[in-house]
């Protein structure tokens, strides 16, 4: 994150994965990096979480998803399916 500060990233499509994984502030940071003809995605899932700093309900995913709610520019796509093996999913679902 300290190269991205100050930075405007235009005409890009970016992706940021493990999103789940940044606190609020972080991914406020990257979000507003963001310039013309940019498209972000972030993707994560807010059950695997090993950041002590953050949870569930208070992780830079959940936190831009919940913020950024109604804007015509925003949307959120829940996805259901794992793609891992019924070890991995039930693993997820129980531990």
């Amino acid at each position: 994150l300290c190269y991205i500060r100050g930075r405007s990233i235009p005409d890009r499509f970016f992706v940021l994965d493990e999103a789940q994984q940044l606190t609020p502030l972080e991914a406020k940071t990257i979000v507003t990096r963001m310039s013309r003809g940019s498209k972000l995605v972030l993707v994560g899932d807010p059950a695997q979480i090993d950041n002590p700093y953050v949870d569930s309900r208070s992780n830079g995913l959940v936190y831009t998803r919940q913020r950024m709610r109604g804007q015509p520019f925003a949307a959120h796509v829940p996805l259901s399916k794992g793609e891992r093996s019924p070890l991995a999913e039930a693993a997820a679902r129980l531990l």
